[in-house]
């Protein structure tokens, strides 16, 4: 997903719906990905199997899936982790956090829940974060028979240029701006499109009692107030309570700051001004950032002086470096979100 530093949930009832719905609909066949972009004669990759054929309704209309993808490639900055979860390995896929110069592999397949998944595997990186768009000509070479570009910004005219490749799946039909689609609605999606509707609702429902565990272990979380922010460009930039960090920490029973939402127009996040900080006075703080910005934060003024720093309310999430919980807890998906969990919730001990 886009990342400060580097450059409203459904009911319960309503996924037991979903859940009993796709497993009555639909028996499940398991499979797995290869270890490699491509098989050692040059055929792809092995797939994981589903039900087929499969018609998947989003924002920019419909798609059909005829048959199990051989060749998957994700746009979206995070769906090759729900793709992975759900047995298939992408052949392309976006280059979420930026390597430190100089090394491999790349990062954003050796975090501790994404290592074991993609083993050997060594996907294309099909766009870099923070570049204008997807890189077409890369995705086209990589010959895939399916695009999936959920959790992602494309617009229209990419799409189209998209579709001219392969089927591509855009985010859901619901979400009025991207990256707000609650997280459980991006992995039913995605899943859908892999012909595994069934598994990925039983996967979304596991996450939900780890979940529901945390919040029944701490009750006293029901009447916090929190926030989730970072130091993005000399400012302090929270993120709203739709956006899936936003919406983790309210999973885990907090109350969500929702001034935030009022002033950030739309967008998953705001850059509040100095005047502002009281959006911020809060329970609770979670700060998503490695630690040069973390340490910038902690020396600017109008935050240390804010109740919850001096309480020492403030959990400070390594971003991308030592056991990245922030980058779990930003990511959001199927393979992170237990992840997440566990360490956000020891953060507040």
């Amino acid at each position: 997903m886009p990342l400060l530093s580097k450059t409203r949930t459904r009911s319960r009832r309503r996924w037991t719906a979903i859940l009993s719905a796709a497993i009555l609909g639909a028996g499940l066949l398991t499979g797995c990905g290869s270890d490699s972009g491509d098989d050692a004669d040059g055929g792809a990759p092995a797939a994981a199997g589903g039900v087929f054929p499969v018609t998947v309704e989003h924002a920019f209309g419909s798609t059909e899936i005829t048959k199990a993808p051989q060749r998957v490639v994700s746009v979206g900055y995070t769906d090759d982790q729900t793709v992975l979860a759900l047995g298939t390995k992408p052949v392309g896929m976006v280059d979420q956090y930026p390597n430190p110069p100089g090394t491999t592999p790349d990062i954003n397949t050796q975090w501790p829940w994404t290592k074991d998944e993609w083993g050997a595997t060594r996907p294309e990186v099909v766009m870099n974060n923070g570049d204008s768009g997807p890189n077409f000509e890369k995705i086209a070479a990589l010959r895939p028979d399916l695009i999936i570009a959920v959790y992602s910004e494309i617009d229209q005219a990419a799409y189209d240029k998209l579709t001219k490749i392969a089927p591509t799946v855009g985010r859901t039909k619901a979400e009025k701006e991207p990256f707000s689609a609650p997280w459980q609605d991006n992995a039913v999606h995605i899943a859908k499109a892999l012909g595994k509707e069934a598994e990925g609702a039983k996967m979304v429902q596991d996450i939900q009692g780890k979940l529901d565990a945390a919040r029944k272990a701490h009750p006293e979380f029901a009447d916090q107030t929190a926030v989730v922010l970072s130091w993005y460009k000399n400012s302090v930039a929270p993120f709203t309570t739709t956006d899936v960090r936003g919406r983790l920490v309210s999973g885990i029973g907090f109350k969500g700051a929702t001034g935030i939402d009022k002033i950030a127009d739309g967008k998953f996040f705001t850059v509040l001004s100095p005047e502002r900080i009281d959006l911020i006075d809060v329970d609770r703080i979670f700060v998503i950032n490695d630690k040069a910005d973390q340490e910038a934060l902690k020396k600017f003024e109008l935050f240390g002086n804010l109740p919850a720093v001096k309480n020492g309310k403030v959990s400070y999430l390594l971003d991308s470096e030592g056991p990245a919980i922030g980058a779990a807890v930003s990511q959001g998906t199927l393979l992170s979100l237990p992840y997440a969990i566990d360490e956000i919730v020891k953060s507040v001990g």
